[in-house]
């Protein structure tokens, strides 16, 4: 037999397994999971202020994940992806605003927006929209959730998996807020007839809503390769809907 016959690798060789992801990437990850449960657990139920514990919470998020090794592109902040970021963002921001204007405007749709959480005069409606949101609920739900967490599944996932990932731990992340979306007029008229199960009803919507959301904004983050995009359409929807509201509750009136 031939030395060349002799070192040629068999067709049907087995391949070696291939490596296990270190241990310190799976760690790093559950951490993070385990601290927005904190978080969330401390806004929701121990009622601390979201205008310092989001901001404090995104700081620490963003150190952790710089320390286990994530680059800024790899956290969707680099300056490179910053300016498609903006304008995926902008474009997102007027998608909305033309959805938003649309339904306030037609009465089928206008209760959608009569949240008594947000019936305010148009000061409180200014400072909850570019104060409150983007401090205490923006800021920190983009920077866990299409940020840090996105980049540490990506050590473990594919991109697909990643975003259906984050996504549902996004979902998930509403279960506490659905308490308080009784107080939405339309979300109590569809619940009205459940009785003892509407709670469950408006958290499983809620849940499944917002995972949803949270697929959009996953796939603007990896189209733009830029937290901005996420960022824009996130405070559209929340922040919007507070100036919307405000018009719908003066219409309905």
């Amino acid at each position: 037999m031939s030395s060349h016959a002799l070192t040629q690798r068999p067709t049907d060789a087995v391949r070696p397994p291939r490596p296990l992801r270190p241990r310190r990437h799976v760690t790093a990850t559950v951490l993070v999971v385990l601290a927005l449960v904190g978080l969330n657990v401390a806004d929701h139920v121990l009622h601390w202020d979201t205008l310092w514990l989001g901001p404090l919470g995104a700081v620490g998020l963003l150190a952790f994940a710089r320390w286990t090794g994530l680059t800024w592109a790899q956290l969707g902040l680099s300056r490179r992806t910053h300016a498609a970021g903006v304008r995926w963002g902008l474009g997102v921001v007027g998608v909305v605003g033309l959805v938003y204007l649309v339904g306030v405007l037609l009465p089928a749709t206008r209760t959608a927006f009569l949240d008594v959480r947000y019936h305010l005069p148009p000061a409180g409606a200014l400072l909850t929209a570019f104060v409150v949101i983007p401090l205490g609920t923006v800021l920190l739900e983009e920077v866990a959730f299409r940020s840090v967490l996105w980049g540490l599944l990506s050590r473990h996932a594919r991109v697909g998996w990643v975003l259906v990932g984050s996504s549902v731990l996004f979902g998930l992340w509403h279960v506490l807020p659905a308490l308080g979306s009784a107080g939405n007029a339309a979300v109590g008229a569809a619940v009205s007839g459940l009785g003892a199960l509407a709670p469950v009803a408006v958290t499983a919507g809620t849940v499944l809503f917002t995972a949803a959301g949270g697929l959009v904004a996953g796939e603007l983050r990896r189209r733009s390769g830029s937290l901005l995009a996420s960022v824009g359409m996130h405070w559209a929807t929340n922040a919007l809907g507070v100036l919307f509201g405000v018009l719908a509750w003066r219409l309905a009136a």
